[in-house]
């Protein structure tokens, strides 16, 4: 396992030493959590991991699914253990990195066990620890990936999803295509409408990928909160397509 731990400056996980980690969660009792506290030891462990993230999946995103995973939590008719949801929104992604360079195979599966790791050793209680990787294991979208159970769980998941939606996911989907064509050495989808009356032809994905992937994520919400968010970003994604069809010159809007 890696190590990993934050002090005043950002370093490496693997040159840090967790017996010195700034936020001690041992300090907080065998059962206590105190949840600002929780999450602001989570983000100082997670934080180095993104180092070598590409865009679409760095700290930013984390920071992101952090804030509005707290936002849609406020939200909600249920109690939510809101440590428990910034701890699991901070490490969520630790593992995408690793994903990238074929390290390993699924980052979900990777980052629940290297959380679980990373908590344990700063004292974190085990019943905080268990909802955390629950929370982790289940924020993929891919059908390998377990259902959320808890209200954490599918926060998690909501907020994450709803960061491929809106303008964000305008930029982030078009980050993922470019991560993709990388990885390939193949565009995986170019700039344009293949479904307008084009000169051009592809067997690629096009411009519409984009409006896709945010509406099977948007399905795939679990809450009443995201859903009523996801439903205005979605407005926003429609009027981007129109303005690009616009300005393509795509079915005579020219």
């Amino acid at each position: 396992m890696s190590t990993a731990k934050k002090q005043a400056t950002v370093q490496h996980p693997d040159e840090v030493d967790r017996d010195h980690t700034t936020t001690n969660m041992r300090s907080f009792g065998v059962h206590v959590a105190v949840p600002d506290e929780l999450g602001s030891l989570a983000r100082t462990l997670a934080v180095p991991y993104y180092d070598d993230a590409l865009p679409a999946h760095d700290e930013f995103h984390a920071n992101r699914v952090h804030d509005v995973a707290l936002r849609l939590a406020a939200d909600v008719d249920q109690h939510v253990e809101t440590g428990v949801l910034a701890a699991a929104a901070w490490l969520h992604d630790i593992g995408r990195p690793r994903e990238r360079t074929d390290d390993i195979d699924d980052h979900a599966v990777w980052a629940t066990r290297e959380a679980g790791e990373l908590l344990a050793a700063e004292g974190v209680p085990e019943a905080d620890i268990e909802a955390i990787q629950h929370c982790i294991r289940t924020h993929s979208i891919r059908a390998s990936s377990p259902n959320a159970e808890t209200i954490e769980a599918k926060l998690l998941f909501d907020a994450d999803k709803l960061d491929a939606t809106g303008a964000v996911g305008v930029t982030r989907l078009a980050c993922i295509i470019g991560e993709r064509s990388g990885r390939s050495d193949e565009r995986h989808a170019v700039i344009d409408d293949f479904t307008a009356n084009r000169a051009v032809t592809a067997d690629q994905d096009d411009v519409s990928v984009l409006r896709k992937w945010a509406d099977e994520r948007l399905e795939a919400l679990h809450t009443e909160p995201a859903q009523e968010l996801g439903a205005s970003r979605s407005e926003y994604m429609d009027e981007f397509l129109v303005r690009f069809h616009d300005e393509i010159g795509a079915e005579g809007t020219q």
